[in-house]
């Protein structure tokens, strides 16, 4: 494929990708982000605290990503409501969302057709990701964590990066020694990994270091 076909095919995907996160998001409710925001710090009872509305994403990447305990896995509920129809994009999109990868990326280079080269830093390995802000403003040796779909032969972020700004990881496993002892492609599977990445990027400001190209297309959710 040239550059432009696989640009093209991906802001595609991207677009189906951002509208059944937010499908997800509808199906769950409300409910369920604040719960995680308050796992997070970002709320108390049912005011939410934010510095920044990319804080309020990574409640939002839990609620998706997560399941809390008793219920039923949210994609699994996205799934019954949308019954999505097989072989589709959407379908593809759902599937690798079900597999998506959570670990802690490098920046090692740039791709030689479009997009970037990532070092899975846990599991070892690399990754084609296509993002058009990170190509655009990122540069090699940046360190981050994420979570990684992988429609294609290329690879995209769920919706969110959190910096590794120093002190992150410290609170990591500050506030969750048990992690320390989980081998490292073991801590990619781990929930509390991702939870606690999540903790210690609010506890440090680690967001205000990522910038949006663009404003959300949706507006944040009003909790009374």
């Amino acid at each position: 494929m040239t550059r432009r076909e696989i640009l093209t095919r991906y802001r595609h995907l991207r677009q189906i990708s951002k509208e059944q996160h937010q499908a997800v998001l509808d199906v769950i409710g409300l409910n369920a982000v604040l719960t995680w925001a308050k796992r997070l710090g970002l709320a108390q009872g049912r005011t939410l605290l934010l510095e920044s509305e990319l804080d309020l994403l990574l409640a939002e990447d839990l609620a998706i990503y997560l399941a809390r305990p008793g219920r039923s896995h949210p994609l699994d509920r996205y799934a019954r409501a949308a019954r999505l129809a097989p072989g589709s994009d959407p379908a593809i999109l759902l599937e690798t969302m079900r597999q998506a990868q959570f670990s802690l990326w490098r920046l090692e280079r740039r791709h030689e057709i479009t997009g970037l080269i990532l070092r899975d830093l846990l599991r070892g390995g690399e990754a084609w990701l296509l993002d058009e802000t990170l190509t655009k403003t990122a540069r090699p040796g940046l360190e981050f964590a994420a979570r990684l779909l992988q429609p294609a032969a290329f690879a995209m972020t769920a919706r969110i990066i959190v910096p590794l700004i120093p002190g992150v990881m410290e609170q990591v496993f500050a506030r969750t020694p048990a992690l320390r002892r989980v081998p490292d492609d073991a801590l990619t599977r781990d929930p509390q990994f991702a939870i606690g990445i999540y903790q210690a990027a609010v506890a440090t400001g680690a967001m205000n270091a990522v910038r949006l190209k663009r404003k959300r297309s949706w507006g944040l959710p009003s909790y009374p």
